[in-house]
């Protein structure tokens, strides 16, 4: 009976503190939903800790730790999203061994070819990977993936073909 009430007297301190908590949080991020996560999270950590509710003033540096958590977080996401949008950047064309206008032919009968069909066709015959490799990679049965790769086939012959 004494978690009831000590969940209650949690209950009450939260609908209480809240509002204040998110208009604190909400000057660490962009936008209100943020600021309400950050405030569940910290007073969620706040109460695993077991600290007294009447101790207002940590609940404040709890969810001021949050948001900052949040915001590195959020920063070194960034970081490596840019790191990898440079590596991608820096990553060649596939070349093939004729030089002639048929390669930019078969570049716009690849770019033609529905997205599902293009990965399995690429990982197959860039990456050499197996049909069991390629369902497992991209969570089908290897039959769908030497389905779809038989399409894209299908697909360049005629249209590559067609622009001859």
């Amino acid at each position: 009976m004494e978690n009831v009430v000590t969940h209650e007297d949690w209950k009450v301190c939260f609908s209480e503190l809240a509002p204040g908590l998110v208009l604190f949080a909400r000057q660490f991020v962009r936008t209100s939903a943020d600021a309400e996560d950050i405030v569940q999270d910290a007073f969620v950590r706040f109460w695993r800790k077991e600290h007294s509710i009447e101790n207002r003033g940590l609940l404040y540096a709890t969810v001021r730790s949050v948001a900052l958590d949040l915001l590195r977080r959020d920063i070194r996401r960034a970081r490596r999203e840019a790191v990898a949008s440079l590596d991608m950047e820096q990553t060649t064309e596939p070349q093939f061994d004729f030089d002639d206008g048929s390669q930019r032919e078969l570049a716009v009968a690849l770019d033609l070819l529905p997205v599902e069909q293009r990965e399995v066709l690429v990982m197959k015959i860039w990456s050499e990977l197996t049909f069991a490799e390629i369902g497992a990679a991209l969570e089908i049965s290897q039959n769908t993936a030497a389905s779809r790769y038989r399409y894209a086939l299908a697909s360049l012959k005629k249209n590559f073909v067609a622009h001859e």
